[in-house]
């Protein structure tokens, strides 16, 4: 997961086509490609996330960083977040929730629980470049 605590992710028909056009039009970095349906992107210190999507109904989600998703998702069911999937450990190393708030916007919370190489689970992690590279 990027460093940011608070991630969008922004739906594109085309990821890969996406993320060229973001990197070349805007100055994002490609941190991560996962398939050809999700990709990382940073810029400074932000970060975002391009996901494979249908823009004829713009969405977006937003991610946030926790650091109990267990205690983050049993405050917001409380509260009455619709939940839209429960806590879930993911094979990135992530335990993760989505819900929706009371505007209906959709908010992924996200709680690293293992550093995990990404080509276990098919990632490609590109290499941050330096000024002496």
């Amino acid at each position: 997961m990027p460093p940011s605590a608070v991630i969008p992710e922004l739906p594109y028909p085309d990821v890969r086509e996406a993320t060229d056009w973001l990197c070349r039009a805007f100055g994002f970095k490609e941190r991560l490609r996962i398939g050809t349906h999700r990709a990382q992107l940073t810029f400074g210190d932000g970060s975002i996330v391009v996901t494979q999507g249908n823009t004829s109904n713009p969405s977006f989600s937003v991610m946030v960083r926790v650091v109990d998703a267990n205690a983050h998702f049993a405050r917001a069911s409380q509260m009455g977040a619709r939940i839209v999937s429960p806590p879930t450990d993911h094979p990135y190393g992530e335990r993760q929730y989505t819900a929706e708030d009371i505007g209906g916007h959709r908010w992924t919370f996200s709680q690293t629980i293992e550093d995990v190489d990404p080509k276990t689970w098919g990632g490609i992690l590109f290499e941050e470049k330096t000024d002496e590279s």
